[in-house]
């Protein structure tokens, strides 16, 4: 009898983790999306303009390198790309690979 009872107190033990699943107490998805968007719109109305030009800078240099990447995946030259590259980042950044260096 005492294992009986043992083993139905083991058995709800180990089912414990199967009742604990989440009850719809977070917020889904899209709430916490238009949390996150909310929070970057109040930081963003705290930067200074410096900042805020600095961050449109790093967003433009981040496109830069990713048409890079799609340049090369695509099966062009480095030359090609590296041309395409200084193209899209004069003005922007400095060196002749947009502000990145590489061990090649």
């Amino acid at each position: 009898m005492k294992s009986l009872i043992c083993t139905a107190a083991a058995a709800c033990l180990l089912a414990m983790p199967a009742w604990a699943h989440d009850h719809g107490h977070a917020p889904d998805a899209a709430n916490k999306a238009s949390a996150q968007t909310q929070l970057a719109q109040q930081t963003a109305k705290q930067l200074d303009a410096h900042t805020l030009e600095d961050i449109e800078r790093h967003r433009n240099m981040a496109r830069a390198h990713e048409q890079a990447a799609q340049c090369l995946a695509s099966g062009k030259s480095y030359d090609d790309c590296l041309k395409q590259l200084q193209t899209s980042c004069k003005g922007l950044a400095l060196g002749k690979n947009c502000g990145m260096r590489h061990s090649h």
